[in-house]
C-alpha cells in the first residue's frame, strides 16, 4: 500500500519538478551542517549496543526528555529525535551519532548550534557512561564486536552490502563524516556548483583527513573511511560522471538516480526489500512482486537517499567527502563550502581552479586523497597547492559576504584549523599516527582520552 498522504509519480517529469521545487532565491539560501560521532563506553572504549541502562535507545530517550523533541519511531523503538528548532538527532547503522542540523542562515548560527548540541551531547552521555569521539573510521574495533542498530532499512542495506562491494559492512558500522547541504538558485547554479564541488571534493577529502587507524593499528591509510567507500557498491557510489557532461542538468541526474538499484519500499513502520530491482520498473508497473503498483514521491524521496555519491543533490547540494571530526573541523567543512560556493567570485574561482579535471581523474584522485592526503593527487595537481588556493578562495568569499557574529568575529575564523593544515601540510590523520608512534606506546586506546568531545 503507498503512501497515502504522497502523490503518484506521472512521469520522469515529475521528478524532475521534484528537483527543480529545491529553488532558492540566493538571499533565502541556508546551511545545513549534519555531523556524525562514534559513541564508546568510558570504561572499556567499546561501542554501545541499543538495549540498556546504557544502550543507544536509553540515550536517545533521555535526549528526548532533555530536548522536549518527539521522537521518531520504529515500531517500539526509538530511532530518532526530531528537535524543536528543526534539526534531527539519528542513528546510522552501528549506533554512530548524527546531528543534522536545521538549515541556518550565517556560520555563526551553524556552529552555535553545533556547541549547543555536543554541550548537551557532553552532559548527557556523561551520565550514561558514555564518551563521543570525532574521527572518520572506528579506531579499534572489529566489525563483529559493533552492534547493529533496529532498523529496517539497514536489515536490507546489511544483507545486500556483501553482493555488490567488499567494504559496504565497513562503510556502513565503521565510519563516521561531517557533511554539509548547500542550495542553489536555478539549474545553471546548481550544475556549477555540483560540478566543481564533485571535482574538488577528493581535495576537501585530504583536507579532512582524519582516520589513520584500523583494529587498533594504522591502516596504511589516512582516511581509511574514503577508502571504505571506494568499495561499497559502486552502481549507487563515488564520481558520478553525468556531472562532468555539457549540458548535465535535472534530467541528467534523474536518469542517473533512475539507474541506481533499488533497496526498499517504506510503507508505515515497515521495509519491503527490493534491493537490486529497478526504480525504472517500478515507474512502469513492472516492479516484480509488485506488477501493478506504481510509486507516489515519497518513494522517490526515499530512493534517493540510497544513491551515495560524493556530491549528492536532493533538493539541495550535499557535500559527502570529509571524515568526521574535533569540534573545530564541523565548523571548518561548512565554512570551506560556503566561501567557495555562496560568493559569486568564489565560485567564479573555484571552477577556474577546478578546469580540465575529469570524472576520471577525481575517481583516481579519491584512493590518492585516502592514502596520501595532501600529498595526494587530482589530474597530475598537487593536493596541497589545491588546497591552499582553495582555503585561499573560500576566505576570500566569506569576508564579501561580510557576516559578523556581536563579538565582531567574521566568518573567516571558521576557517582558521583548515589554514594551519594547508601551511603546515600535515592533517590531523599525520597528528594521530604522531601520537600513535611518539605518546601512546603504539596503542590507540589513549585516543579515547585525549580526542573525545
Amino acid at each position: 500500500m503507498a503512501e497515502v498522504n504522497s502523490p503518484r509519480i506521472t512521469g520522469r517529469g515529475d521528478l524532475i519538478q521534484w528537483l527543480q521545487n529545491g529553488e532558492t532565491p540566493r538571499e533565502n539560501w541556508r546551511i545545513g551542517t549534519e555531523h556524525e560521532k562514534f559513541l564508546f563506553d568510558v570504561t572499556t572504549n567499546r561501542r554501545p549496543g541499543y538495549d540498556g541502562a546504557s544502550g543507544v535507545g536509553a540515550l536517545l530517550t533521555a535526549l528526548n526528555d532533555r530536548l522536549g523533541g518527539t521522537a521518531i519511531m520504529e515500531g517500539d523503538a526509538i530511532i530518532g529525535v526530531k528537535e524543536v528548532n528543526g534539526g534531527s538527532l539519528t542513528l546510522e547503522p552501528g549506533g554512530q551519532f548524527e546531528l543534522s542540523g536545521a538549515p541556518l542562515a550565517t556560520l555563526h548560527e551553524t556552529c552555535r548550534e553545533t556547541n549547543s548540541h555536543l554541550k548537551i551531547m557532553r552532559e548527557v552521555t556523561a551520565t550514561l557512561g558514555l564518551g563521543m569521539l570525532g574521527v572518520g573510521y572506528d579506531p579499534k574495533w572489529p566489525r563483529d564486536d559493533v552492534p547493529w542498530m533496529p532498523k529496517g532499512r539497514y536489515k536490507i542495506m546489511r544483507a545486500h552490502m556483501p553482493k555488490v562491494g567488499t567494504l559496504g559492512l565497513d562503510m556502513m558500522q565503521r565510519t563516521s563524516t561531517i557533511q554539509v547541504n548547500l542550495d542553489y538558485s536555478d539549474e545553471r547554479d546548481m550544475a556549477r556548483k555540483f560540478r566543481t564541488s564533485l571535482a574538488l571534493q577528493p581535495v576537501a577529502t585530504a583536507l579532512f583527513a582524519n582516520s589513520p587507524f584500523k583494529e587498533g593499528k594504522p591502516s596504511g591509510l589516512l582516511s581509511t573511511r574514503a577508502q571504505a567507500w571506494t568499495d561499497t557498491d559502486n552502481a549507487r557510489c563515488g564520481v558520478p560522471a553525468c556531472v562532468f557532461d555539457d549540458g548535465f542538468g535535472y534530467e541528467q541526474w534523474v536518469d542517473y538516480i533512475l539507474d541506481v538499484p533499488m533497496y526498499f519500499l517504506h510503507r508505515g513502520d515497515d521495509y519491503a526489500d527490493v534491493a537490486g530491482l529497478s526504480f525504472r520498473d517500478y515507474m512502469a508497473g513492472q516492479l516484480p512482486g509488485y506488477e501493478g503498483e506504481l510509486p507516489v514521491m515519497a518513494d522517490w524521496e526515499d530512493h534517493i537517499t540510497t544513491a551515495f555519491p560524493e556530491v549528492r543533490l536532493k533538493q539541495y547540494l550535499e557535500m559527502r567527502g570529509a571524515d568526521g571530526g574535533p569540534w573545530n573541523m564541523i565548523c571548518a567543512l561548512p565554512a570551506l563550502w560556503v566561501g567557495l560556493l555562496y560568493d559569486a567570485e568564489s565560485l567564479d574561482a573555484a571552477e577556474e581552479l577546478a578546469r580540465g579535471l575529469t570524472a576520471e581523474d577525481v575517481a583516481e584522485a579519491r584512493m590518492s586523497a585516502a592514502t596520501h592526503g595532501l600529498n595526494g593527487q587530482i589530474g597530475g595537481r598537487n593536493m596541497l597547492e589545491l588546497g591552499r588556493q582553495m582555503v585561499a578562495i573560500s576566505g576570500d568569499g566569506l569576508k564579501r559576504r561580510n557576516n559578523i557574529a556581536g563579538i565582531g568575529d567574521s566568518e573567516v575564523s571558521f576557517l582558521d584549523p583548515l589554514k594551519e593544515i594547508v601551511q603546515s601540510g600535515i592533517t590531523k590523520a599525520e597528528r594521530l599516527l604522531d601520537h600513535y608512534h611518539n605518546d601512546w606506546s603504539q596503542e590507540v586506546d589513549p585516543i579515547y582520552r585525549d580526542f573525545q568531545f
